[in-house]
């Protein structure tokens, strides 16, 4: 029997109120001065993971920290509680550990915190990339987007994820922009798609104004408030949220009915899983990022696979491969935390349609 363990934490203070309904009337401020000074636990056991050649059990481990705490306290006080965290993982008798969420991207992307334990460690970044793209390309087709007419824009492009994503998709499409912060970094980047693809790609440091012509957007910042709002989208759009905090706003989907919102990462894990615990997903379900260190567990490669910021298009096709291997597929899609179903799409495209119609009509 194979062995992992993945770390998790608290997305915000009403998380840790949810798992622990003693904490449900203490305000976020309370909850965060509370939960540093807790060290890190086992949260549940993850059982009933097969595929043809191999099991795997493991373990979810928290790290109480919130992301706003995450990106906000000392770094190296923050790295420290995830080495614990790791530790917890050795003890349990993990073989490996992944990193979720904000403990992926504090300091080094995982670098410092894998050279503090004895067992190897993964941020699950790679199958994260894999899937998102194939999630987002299938989307494509059910909206009938022509990739090679399409607008395709990549918020973080110059994180790991987006890097990652935004080289493997300048094989796939003929126009492409990233958007970041740092417009240095965004042309480096584009130099490197330009000697590996031939496709020469836009940079922009203005978000808002790439969004509004986009059809195709993959959203992949750090950011711990929500970037993208409904009037930002224009009508038909098919928006990849990978990041986590959500990207995009809930109030897209309250208000826009014409652009398509879909979860990145999300993968049916084969055997007869039990989680322990309750994230919001149908049984069965689970996190790219999770899934990647189920996968490597799997395939009993233990060793330090998705690490730092640099994020290669051999390592996601490597673990693409695996996945296919080891019975793991795509779950569907989802938004905001519920199955969208292929009736609602064909919705969403003929809003879309009538809206775009409408618009022109308009113009003219």
């Amino acid at each position: 029997m194979e062995k992992f363990a993945f770390i998790v934490h608290p997305i915000t203070a009403r998380d840790f109120s949810r798992k622990f309904p003693f904490a449900k009337n203490w305000s976020d401020g309370f909850v965060e001065k509370v939960i540093k000074y807790i060290p890190p636990f086992k949260v549940s056991s993850v059982t009933g993971i097969y595929s043809s050649m191999s099991q795997a059990e493991g373990w979810f481990v928290g790290c109480p920290l919130t992301s706003n705490q995450m990106v906000s306290m000392p770094e190296e006080v923050v790295i420290k509680k995830i080495i614990k965290a790791g530790k917890v993982a050795e003890k349990l008798g993990a073989k490996i550990v992944g990193l979720g969420a904000f403990t992926s991207v504090v300091g080094d992307a995982g670098v410092t915190i894998a050279k503090n334990l004895n067992i190897p460690v993964t941020t699950g970044n790679s199958y994260t990339v894999a899937t998102a793209l194939e999630g987002t390309l299938e989307a494509a087709k059910i909206m009938e987007l022509d990739l090679n007419r399409a607008n395709v824009l990549v918020l973080g492009a110059t994180g790991s994820i987006g890097a990652a994503c935004a080289q493997v998709l300048a094989r796939k499409v003929r126009y492409l922009t990233l958007s970041a912060r740092n417009e240095a970094k965004l042309e480096k980047l584009a130099s490197q798609i330009m000697k590996s693809s031939g496709l020469a790609v836009r940079v922009t440091a203005n978000t808002k104004a790439a969004l509004k012509s986009a059809d195709i957007v993959i959203a992949v910042t750090s950011a711990v408030d929500s970037i993208i709002e409904p009037e930002d989208l224009k009508p038909g759009a098919i928006v990849c949220d990978v990041a986590r905090p959500r990207n995009v706003s809930r109030r897209v989907s309250e208000i826009r009915n014409d652009v398509l919102v879909i979860e990145g990462g999300v993968v049916e894990v084969p055997g007869d899983v039990n989680f322990g615990i309750n994230f919001g997903f149908p049984d069965r379900t689970a996190y790219a990022c999770m899934a990647e260190t189920m996968i490597l567990a799997l395939e009993q490669r233990y060793e330090n696979f998705t690490l730092g910021r640099e994020l290669t298009v051999k390592q996601v096709e490597t673990i693409e491969q695996l996945a296919r291997k080891h019975g793991f597929k795509l779950a569907g899609f989802r938004s905001f935390e519920k199955a969208i179903e292929p009736e609602a799409i064909l919705r969403i495209k003929s809003n879309a349609q009538a809206r775009s119609g409408s618009q022109t009509a308009v113009g003219n």
